[in-house]
């Protein structure tokens, strides 16, 4: 049994909707990031019990244009907004948690932002956790919206456009595709302020992996078509303390996929091999 509750806070004029939950002896804290588009509550149902399951508390939160959080659609004010917001979900929870290791665990979008956060801020946690990052695009965006959008970064860098993400490449079960699909809190608007500092942010990290020294564990399937896992090998090639655990052929949502019991006992291993 766990205790949740919503809370809100306000940064940058915006009121931002998260939420947490706490087991009964809560042994650590995951800081839990969602991916561009989609919102914290995607991981209520299947991926917060597991890691509540091993007396882990969570808190996450809907991130800028996402979810329950305000704003418009798909846009943020800029890179470094998206790593204070999760600077100051750090404090809230060292505030809350002193004496309790905290880990960050990003998927995609989420997975981007918490691997340049440890590279940038040199945080004191226990580990970083990152499921398919938002390292590099599987795919080759056409070329006149890669222009287009380049343009407006400096005219209009709230426009937002199609992300253009295939939903039906998230996951190989069609259930998880529906409930994506149908999703009202789901979108695939995205903004240039908030499309291309990622781009750039994912590869900085991949040149910078080398002075990342957290313990960092990486997932990737090799079936994902959103983004691609030979960036996660070569930032964990590079990476002196993390470890790649790859799932043959599998889609972009680990979690949400065929192997998502091994994915979430992948991550519940390794961060009660932290811990002891």
């Amino acid at each position: 049994m766990s205790n949740h509750k919503e809370f809100s806070f306000e940064q940058h004029h915006t009121r931002f909707f998260g939420q947490q939950w706490q087991p009964k002896a809560p042994r650590a804290v995951v800081i839990l990031v969602h991916g561009l588009g989609e919102h914290s509550g995607r991981y209520a149902d299947f991926v917060v019990p597991k890691l509540i399951g091993q007396d882990l508390a969570v808190i996450t939160y809907d991130n800028f244009g996402h979810g329950k959080t305000e704003g418009k659609r798909g846009h943020c004010p800029s890179y470094d907004a998206l790593l204070y917001i999760l600077g100051s979900i750090i404090h809230k929870v060292e505030d809350e948690f002193p004496v309790l290791p905290i880990f960050l665990y990003g998927h995609s979008m989420g997975g981007n932002l918490v691997l340049n956060y440890v590279l940038r801020k040199d945080p004191k946690l226990a580990g970083v956790i990152a499921t398919s990052p938002y390292l590099r695009l599987a795919f080759k965006p056409p070329a006149w919206k890669m222009g287009l959008g380049k343009m407006l970064l400096g005219l209009l860098p709230s426009l937002t456009l199609s992300s253009g993400l295939e939903s039906a490449a998230i996951s190989r079960i069609p259930q998880e595709v529906e409930t994506y699909e149908q999703d009202p809190l789901v979108h695939d608007k995205v903004s240039p302020m908030f499309s291309f500092p990622i781009m750039d942010a994912g590869e900085w990290a991949i040149a910078n992996a080398s002075e990342l020294l957290l313990p960092t564990l990486l997932l990737h399937g090799t079936g994902d078509r959103i983004i691609d896992h030979k960036a996660t090998i070569q930032f964990d090639e590079a990476a002196p303390n993390s470890e790649l655990h790859l799932f043959d052929d599998g889609y972009h949502e680990l979690h949400n996929d065929l192997e998502q019991d091994k994915a979430m006992k992948t991550i519940t291993t390794w961060t009660n091999n932290r811990l002891k």
